[in-house]
């Protein structure tokens, strides 16, 4: 007899990716109590939907607790039982999608090789499909961060030390150049997310699957040369198969 494998576990959504008001996501009252975690978690979830809208649309300063409760539907006492204030939850929200990008762009990154170049590419398609597929997401991230406070910053500061890790398998710089690699390899994180970011600012995250080309021969260039990163470039077409998106975004990016 064939033991059926158990289903794939559910995705982990992008906050941002829902409304936190949807009436599916309300607790059900009735007679059989819903557990004090299960409805923490709930609220949680909610807040941090409510929260991403709410900073992208009104911008950190002027997103007030109660704007984002409300759009979360969840009332001020829950909020100051999970969170500290609007910053302790900006990073919390911060922190989860976050680990949620990164942990599709390491899944791409791993399907698409063993060549670094095809591994490269497609972690950095994710990685533009999925904050195109929710701009809320992308806004607070690359835009808000700034002006959240010092802890913010670090917390960004450190992801993209943490975007080196793409760049291990990349192999040597090209013969005839004598730089630092760490340096090298910051340089070219540092000039994707300033590129990435300005995209967003303006307010057209849902052009980001564009920069594809030029972000991979910019990615690939210092390691595989002119010509390698050209091959690479010319594999890199935004349209390509279907676009990735975060968990529970709806599709065409909305």
């Amino acid at each position: 007899m064939t033991v059926p494998s158990p289903p794939p576990p559910a995705p982990v959504p992008l906050p941002g990716a829902r409304h936190g008001r949807d009436p599916d996501r309300a607790i059900k009252r009735g007679p059989r109590r819903v557990p004090a975690e299960e409805v923490a978690a709930t609220q949680r979830d909610r807040l941090f939907d409510g929260l991403v809208r709410e900073v992208a649309a009104r911008g950190y300063d002027n997103a007030r607790v109660s704007d984002i409760c409300h759009a979360a539907g969840v009332t001020r006492p829950a909020f100051y039982a999970l969170f500290t204030g609007k910053q302790d939850a900006f990073l919390a929200a911060y922190r989860h999608g976050i680990a949620v990008v990164s942990h599709l762009m390491e899944d791409a990154y791993r399907d698409a090789g063993p060549a670094w170049p095809d591994a490269a590419r497609a972690a950095l398609r994710t990685l533009l499909d999925v904050l195109a597929s929710v701009p809320a997401f992308a806004r607070i991230a690359l835009v808000e961060v700034d002006a959240a406070g010092p802890d913010a910053r670090r917390e960004r500061d450190a992801l993209l030390r943490s975007f080196r890790r793409f760049f291990a398998d990349a192999g040597p710089e090209p013969a005839g150049t004598e730089v630092d690699r760490d340096a090298l390899v910051s340089t070219v994180v540092g000039g994707i997310h300033a590129t990435v970011r300005e995209r967003v600012a303006q307010g057209r995250a849902d052009e980001l699957p564009l920069l594809l080309p030029v972000l991979t021969y910019a990615a690939t260039a210092p390691f595989l040369g002119p010509e390698g990163a050209r091959r690479a470039t010319r594999a890199a077409r935004p349209d390509d198969g279907p676009a990735a998106t975060a968990p529970c975004a709806p599709t065409g990016h909305p």
